[in-house]
């Protein structure tokens, strides 16, 4: 998969909406819409990189998480380090007996659940919990943990059926999603069944731009699967 500048252009786009939505700048009041971009094309990158290794019949689901956990858990330990000794100094005890258990949740990729059972995420008690941002990071892996396993066990029936079943799985989440705004709007923002649609969304994505009815030949020129486009679009 070659190096995508216009993809890379919406991730920062996304990325800077949510920025200066919580900056309090008015006109970007619904920037946090960005999170959804954002899932939209993390799905399409990672299942691009995958149907790349799966065609090749090199994919390896050890190499898969081995390489998520590299280009996530580097940043995610220095931003729990950096927010540890603020922490500890600025925050009251119960405060910061909150901030251990979302140390202890970013680390298990649950906080997305935590932070749900704790506070809604505009309350403005948002304010008093510096990892907060991290639950979408807990919906991704939660969906990266699964989203493998469902293609292995598809991908012998051929690209067609896998297609049809993720089409079948994100009209579902949709719809889940449709339903849960209206009636559980807090769980609809946090979890994923409510989100999977648009990571899935991405995955189809990725599927009709490399086209194909089934396992193939990998693309000359192809490279190593741990290569990301020019190694620019950590995921």
């Amino acid at each position: 998969m070659h190096y995508r500048p216009d993809v890379d252009g919406l991730r920062a786009v996304a990325v800077l909406s949510v920025i200066f939505y919580h900056a309090g700048i008015v006109v970007f009041s619904g920037g946090f819409i960005g999170v959804d971009v954002f899932f939209v094309l993390s799905g399409y990158l990672i299942t691009s990189l995958m149907l790349k290794d799966m065609s090749a019949g090199r994919f390896s689901l050890l190499h898969f998480y081995e390489r998520r956990a590299r280009r996530i858990l580097p940043a995610l330990i220095v931003v729990a380090l950096v927010c540890l000794p603020f922490a500890w100094v600025l925050m009251v005890p119960a405060q910061f007996v909150d901030f251990s258990q979302s140390l202890v949740a970013v680390a298990t990729f649950s906080s997305n659940i935590l932070f749900l059972l704790e506070s809604g995420y505009f309350e403005g008690s948002a304010e008093l919990k510096p990892l907060l941002h991290t639950w979408s990071l807990a919906v991704e892996e939660q969906f990266y943990l699964l989203f493998p396993l469902l293609l292995m066990a598809l991908w012998r029936f051929g690209r067609s059926r896998v297609v049809q079943v993720l089409i079948a799985i994100l009209l579902l989440s949709l719809a889940w999603s449709e339903w849960g705004w209206r009636h559980l709007p807090d769980a609809n923002f946090y979890l994923l069944p409510s989100r999977a649609w648009e990571l899935l969304a991405g995955s189809l994505c990725a599927f009709v731009l490399q086209g194909g009815g089934g396992p193939g030949p990998q693309p000359a020129g192809g490279g190593r699967s741990g290569d990301d486009p020019a190694g620019r679009l950590p995921l």
